[in-house]
């Protein structure tokens, strides 16, 4: 039996009813009658319940999701989505980078990083995803139960099965669409993951439409290159509301209860690799990308890593200058501004990262679901903020915390290749194994080089 994932009016309303109670809805009335009519919660880690609901059922969950999105949000003031009321909430909106006028000037503001420092931001992205998708939806006392047998802890290589008691691996099975490809064991080439795949189809994006592309062209390439079934939460539903005719950014609100989870977040290193010196830019172009599919703190999270990335494609090593910088395009009353700012001195406070993560679950596993923007943004920023730059440090901080795993090592992995510079500066005993060989099947990508990417990516930088 085919349970289509991520799209089923009966499983989106469990999600709907919890992300109501986070943005300031009271949605207590509605989950009262949800329940009376044996209705189900959502499921905790997949995309679709075991069995198909009621017709019955199935109609009340799609009345029940529009009368949940009429409700009224005492957030919205403080939380906008449109991107010139969250400036007029950013006291610190950056300067844009004065216009070289210099004959022949292709750019504004700093030089783009070289190939080289791109292409390590490209690895970084690939090595820090493929160190979580083995243990990415695992609980966080799984992932650190299967790395403790085999010194792996916290992970300075990629996972292994080798050494781990079946008792063990039984009890905490790997992901089983990820360890065929991404066990220590296992790996040959960099396979595919959406993590990947959306930093692709920006590379597209920007080489069809420059800096001016519009949300509609966002919708349009997703349509043209990209398969349905490599879409996930809030980019599946926004391709269905795509394909029953609803256009942007009606497409980020409609029975879509994802819209403030991670998926605009791994979609914006594009957007701060092509416009260094430039996080208004950035965040702009990933607010643009980002509305497609997403709201409110899903969107800031889009906008924060691309502003964070932009300072980091500088050349400055600061981390920490960076991640002040993504603070600054983020309404600083809102909820991932809160969750950032807390992430971050906790991690400047405890000397053992275990504790970080430890007080961020406690913050927030109880709230959200695994795959939201808000905790796993402060994830990330309490593993780079803990790590100081230094890339080993970072994706084994962003993966040792649970949650989305694959992501949040990318986005580290990303940030701290880019502040390393080059490729070399990365390990070999990660890059090695990847072989320089990305698999996709976005465009004519299948196959590429890291080294490819890179030059592509510096092309699209340097063009005005």
């Amino acid at each position: 039996m085919l349970r289509l994932t991520w799209v089923q009016p009966e499983d989106l309303i469990g999600h709907e009813l919890r992300q109501a109670a986070q943005d300031g809805r009271e949605p207590s009335r509605i989950a009262a009658r949800w329940k009376a009519a044996g209705g189900l919660d959502a499921p905790e880690r997949a995309g679709a319940s075991a069995q198909p609901a009621s017709r019955y059922l199935r109609l009340l969950a799609e009345d029940l999701l529009d009368e949940l999105a009429d409700l009224h949000s005492t957030l919205a003031d403080r939380e906008p989505t449109d991107l010139a009321a969250i400036r007029a909430l950013c006291p610190h909106w950056p300067a844009r980078p004065a216009a070289d006028a210099s004959p022949g000037a292709a750019t504004q503001g700093p030089a783009s990083p070289g190939p080289a420092a791109l292409e390590a931001a490209w690895l970084g992205r690939a090595v820090g995803c493929l160190l979580g998708k083995p243990v990415e939806k695992l609980p966080l006392e799984a992932i650190r139960a299967l790395a403790a047998p085999t010194g792996n802890w916290p992970p300075t290589g990629y996972f292994t099965a080798k050494g781990v008691p079946a008792d063990l691996l039984a009890a905490h099975p790997w992901n089983r669409r990820s360890a065929g490809t991404s066990l220590a064991e296992n790996i040959d080439g960099m396979p595919e993951d959406d993590d990947l795949n959306y930093p692709l189809l920006n590379l597209l994006l920007r080489r069809r439409h420059g800096r001016g592309f519009t949300t509609a062209d966002v919708a349009g390439l997703w349509l043209a290159e990209l398969p349905a079934g490599r879409t996930f939460t809030a980019e599946r539903i926004a391709y269905r509301n795509l394909l029953s005719g609803l256009e942007p950014p009606r497409t980020a609100h409609h029975r879509n209860p994802f819209r403030e989870w991670i998926g605009a977040l791994i979609r914006a290193d594009l957007h701060g690799w092509t416009n260094p010196g430039d996080p208004a830019a950035a965040a702009e172009q990933a607010h643009t990308d980002a509305v497609l599919s997403h709201t409110a703190n899903g969107v800031y999270a889009a906008m924060f890593v691309a502003a964070v990335i932009a300072r980091a494609a500088t050349g400055t090593h600061d981390v920490h200058a960076c991640l002040r910088t993504g603070l600054d395009v983020v309404p600083p009353s809102s909820r991932l501004a809160a969750a950032v700012r807390h992430a971050v001195g906790l991690a400047a406070e405890h000397t053992d990262f275990d504790t970080v993560v430890d007080a961020l679950h406690t913050t927030h596993a109880a709230t959200h679901h695994w795959v939201h923007a808000v905790p796993n943004t402060a994830l990330i920023a309490a593993a780079l903020t803990h790590a100081d730059g230094d890339f080993t440090a970072s994706v084994s901080r962003a993966v040792s915390g649970g949650w989305d795993t694959d992501s949040n090592g990318a986005t580290a992995g990303s940030v701290a290749g880019l502040l390393a510079g080059h490729p070399d500066a990365l390990g070999d005993h990660w890059t090695a194994p990847l072989k320089n060989r990305l698999s996709t099947s976005v465009g004519d990508f299948d196959g590429i080089g890291f080294d490819t990417l890179a030059q592509l990516t510096h092309r699209e930088a340097l063009r005005p």
